[in-house]
């Protein structure tokens, strides 16, 4: 198995690398930039700015220089947050965008992966179809038309009652504070996992090890949780393992719509500002993660499925 994940991160190195340069590149040739405002700036202070950032340097030259401060760790100064370092906002953002990230993940798998087994212990009951209405509901609904909705109900027609929740903001992550935007995300990874957990345990009841099981007389119990759950969790694990790494990194919709000082906003506002460093370091960040996450997929593989080997 070690030989695999170091196998894996020596492709992972070039694939980030490819990611970095594709990025790079894609942002210097968009047009506009990181100092194109509504009013237009003086030439000689249009120079300055360029020259302080080294943005007058040739293009090659730019992107050699930001590799060799990727090397140390540095994603560079934000161009619109003044007096501020993208490892700063990154260092800032982070923590609000993961603890949102993780309840809602943990949420979406305590709720989604029980619907989808009863679902599939259930099927073409009353029970399933309940069950796949809710999951296609969270799929079709976006979480722009959600979050709208639950601010609306929740802060205002419920405003004054035990029921009311605010309407956003962070405000050091209290719990009332973060039980709609946590929901909001988790809302579409319920249906999600609901519907690939109810689909591949239908898959692994019909196994021949499954009906061998239940012939030599084991409990229903016991062959769902032993023998089918593990092999229906493949499917499981291969969705969460971007879907982590998504949540991790902040919804753009949902931390711009409450107001949440998360990576997903800072993102969204440095596309807008054509913030160059701020971008790429939230895109190194996302792409990092993914990486890492799938590494682990593979790995659970086979933990899950001991017909996978590593050889």
């Amino acid at each position: 198995m070690l030989s695999f994940v170091a196998r894996r991160v020596l492709i992972a190195i070039p694939t980030l690398w490819a990611i970095i340069t594709v990025c790079f590149f894609l942002m210097r040739v968009a047009p506009g930039g990181p100092f194109d405002g509504e009013a237009p700036v003086p030439p000689e202070i249009l120079a300055n700015l360029r020259a302080a950032y080294n943005l007058d340097q040739p293009l090659g030259v730019q992107y050699l220089n930001y590799l060799a401060d990727l090397l140390r760790g540095d994603f560079g100064p934000s161009f619109k947050y003044k007096d501020f370092t993208v490892n700063e906002l990154i260092a800032q953002g982070f923590p609000v965008s993961a603890q949102n990230g993780l309840s809602a993940i943990a949420l979406a798998v305590l709720l989604g992966i029980p619907m989808g087994i009863i679902a599939a212990l259930r099927q073409n009951t009353a029970t399933d179809y309940s069950v796949m209405g809710f999951a296609m509901t969270g799929i079709v609904v976006p979480g722009f038309v959600m979050a709208p909705v639950l601010i609306l109900l929740f802060a205002i027609v419920l405003k004054d009652t035990a029921f009311q929740l605010p309407a956003g903001t962070w405000n050091d992550g209290a719990f009332a504070h973060r039980i709609l935007p946590v929901f909001c995300l988790s809302l579409v990874y319920i249906a999600y996992l609901a519907r690939i957990t109810r689909a591949s345990m239908i898959e692994a009841l019909r196994q021949n090890y499954v009906r061998t099981a239940r012939a030599k007389g084991l409990p229903f119990s016991q062959v769902v949780i032993r023998h089918a759950l593990k092999t229906a969790l493949v499917p499981v694990v291969t969705f969460l393992g971007p879907g982590i790494a998504f949540l991790l990194t902040g919804s753009m919709v949902i931390e711009t719509i409450f107001q949440l000082p998360g990576v997903g906003r800072y993102f969204v506002q440095g596309a807008l500002n054509r913030d160059y460093t701020l971008v790429m370091g939230v895109v190194i960040l996302s792409a990092s993660l993914i990486i890492v996450m799938n590494i682990i997929v593979d790995v659970l593989y086979g933990l899950l499925d001991p017909r996978v080997r590593y050889d």
